[in-house]
């Protein structure tokens, strides 16, 4: 059967088509379709006089994840597997760049870089994965407006934050890990400390969660506070600014509610094992690694959500390993928020965290070296089915402990390191050094070390 690669590159409104063949030879000359009925539709008749005219034929189409421009094309794409011999997938940016920089492109127009996505589909052919059927697709947008409804209630409660600070200062000192529900509660009541020190302690009592030495003690910081602002119009905007929270609240725990009634998936069941994912999190977590399976190794899923280390060793000079940050954002926004959790709650996770913290890593840090592990840990009960035990991760850690040694620098198997070579300083020391280790390796293995000639 032969191949043919259709390259879409998609704009807000309309998209550019180029068909190549597996030599990267023109097919098709570019042409541009507007994303209406007509447009859709004169694709299909397109794509449908093409695989007559060349029976025995496949085509496999590429569009780029384009924050949602792509979906209609995608989605009609989809529709066309039905009836057309066509095949579709959507693909990284990132790579498709990647591999028009490898061809030392210089210019950027629509009509080259649908070129460039129809070239990325023959030569990585290993890297594209054809989709039939998105079976998430619904839970996708229902997971896509809940997040859009946390990152406005952040946005409000950052503005809460402002308008506090200047109404009733002493407020904050309980915010100090988020804003608890008895404090939307008491401002939605008594929104500046001029208010609030003309309150009752029975009154404020009755709010939950506060008691009769609490409600008296917020009395009398009141009347003490260093608010600047005590004015009407900072009293409407701090209580409407709480119910608009408290409203977003509500919904996002409706609509984490229904995402767990129809996400009725054993992966998400075997997820919430561990100490630190939610439902939230857990359906969150499986939209975006979708099927285990897609990952060949842990260090695969590790790039996909951009934990993998990157460092640069050349000659003398280099960067020590951090963290790339260039997979998938929203997939590490979620584990930031399971790590954070499972630090509290998951006594695997707390101790790892304290140790790493005691050998000196900075917090960041530390928080970024659990959420890599917890992705390894996460990657193991997904493909072994089986649900969370520390200990699993206990013996893991005592046999990686014993196979631990002197690493081997493989690359200088043919040669040892020369003491004669004219290296510069730096790298003179790094060879003292690693050779001193290994001499004490050998040392403790009850081995003399053999003299250097």
């Amino acid at each position: 059967m032969h191949k043919y690669f259709l390259g879409i590159d998609v704009s807000k409104g309309y998209a550019d088509f180029t068909l190549l063949d597996r030599n990267k030879r023109v097919v098709e000359e570019n042409f541009q379709l507007d994303d209406t009925f007509n447009g859709h539709f004169l694709l299909y008749e397109k794509i449908g006089r093409f695989l007559r005219s060349h029976p025995e034929s496949r085509i496999v189409a590429g569009v780029e994840s384009t924050g949602g421009y792509e979906n209609n094309w995608h989605n009609s794409l989809r529709k066309f597997q039905s009836s057309l011999e066509i095949r579709t997938a959507r693909l990284n940016p990132l790579g498709v760049n990647a591999n028009s920089k490898a061809d030392l492109k210089r210019n950027t127009t629509d009509k080259i870089s649908a070129r460039n996505v129809a070239e990325y589909l023959i030569a990585h052919p290993e890297k594209v994965t054809c989709e039939h059927e998105d079976y998430y697709a619904s839970l996708r947008k229902q997971w896509g407006f809940v997040s859009m409804l946390d990152k406005q209630g952040t946005q409000l409660l950052n503005q809460l934050e402002m308008l506090v600070y200047t109404a009733n200062p002493e407020i904050v000192h309980y915010c100090k890990d988020g804003v608890p529900g008895w404090v939307l509660s008491l401002l939605e009541r008594y929104p500046t400390a001029y208010r609030l020190s003309k309150a009752k302690t029975k009154s404020v009592a009755k709010i939950p969660y506060v008691t009769e030495e609490r409600a008296a003690r917020l009395i009398e910081n009141a009347k003490k506070s260093v608010a600047a602002e005590t004015d009407m119009i900072t009293e409407q905007l701090i209580k409407a600014t709480v119910r608009e929270i408290l409203r977003i609240k509500k919904t996002v725990k409706e609509q984490t509610k229904m995402m767990a009634k129809q996400c009725d998936l054993p992966e998400v069941g075997l997820l919430k094992t561990f100490n630190g994912i939610g439902d939230c999190s857990a359906i969150g977590l499986i939209l975006q690694i979708q099927s285990v399976e897609r990952f060949a190794s842990v260090k695969k899923i590790a790039s996909f959500f951009g934990l993998h280390p990157i460092f640069r060793e050349s000659g003398d000079g280099g960067i020590k390993p951090r963290m790339s940050k260039q997979g998938c954002r929203e997939a590490r926004h979620i584990l930031f928020m399971v790590a954070l959790a499972a630090i509290r709650h998951n006594p695997l996770i707390s101790r790892i965290y304290k140790e790493r913290l005691e050998k000196g890593m900075a917090r960041m840090a530390a928080i970024g070296y659990c959420m890599h592990k917890i992705l390894r840990i996460i990657y193991g009960m997904l493909k072994n089915n089986t649900a969370f035990n520390p200990a699993i991760d206990e013996k893991n850690r005592e046999k990686q402990t014993k196979q631990q040694g002197v690493p081997k620098d493989k690359s200088r198997r043919v040669q040892g390191y020369d003491s004669k070579a004219p290296v510069s300083g730096r790298q003179s020391v790094k060879r003292k050094e690693r050779n001193s280790s290994q001499g004490d390796e050998i040392t403790k293995s009850g081995i003399k070390a053999p003299s250097q000639p």
